[in-house]
């Protein structure tokens, strides 16, 4: 079966230079194993549009979080982009319409 992300997680996202740094927490604690077996880097940068060496998925056992990162998305920055949400917070938003197979 696979499943929209944002059926099963929730997303945060900052920034720092020209990388999109984006928190992944499934909603349910116990789905964190699920979770970090569905969203993978190369998965990540298909999605994004990116070389997979431009992504890292982190995963924080501790916080049963996974820290996704992907570089070289923001045209330079927030201080050099000419986009209109030159920060990224909704690459958030992007990241969790990725399908990923689940169950």
């Amino acid at each position: 079966m696979n499943v929209l992300l944002w059926d099963v997680a929730h997303a945060r996202a900052g920034d720092k230079g020209d990388m999109s740094i984006l928190m992944l927490r499934p909603y349910v604690a116990s789905d964190f194993g699920a979770l970090r077996e569905a969203v993978t880097a190369d998965r990540v940068a298909r999605h994004f549009g990116v070389p997979p060496d431009a992504v890292s998925v982190i995963p924080i056992a501790g916080l049963r979080a996974l820290t996704v990162v992907v570089r070289g998305g923001l045209d330079g920055g927030v201080t050099r982009s000419p986009r209109i949400d030159p920060h990224g917070k909704t690459l958030s938003g992007h990241l969790l319409d990725l399908r990923v197979p689940w169950g």
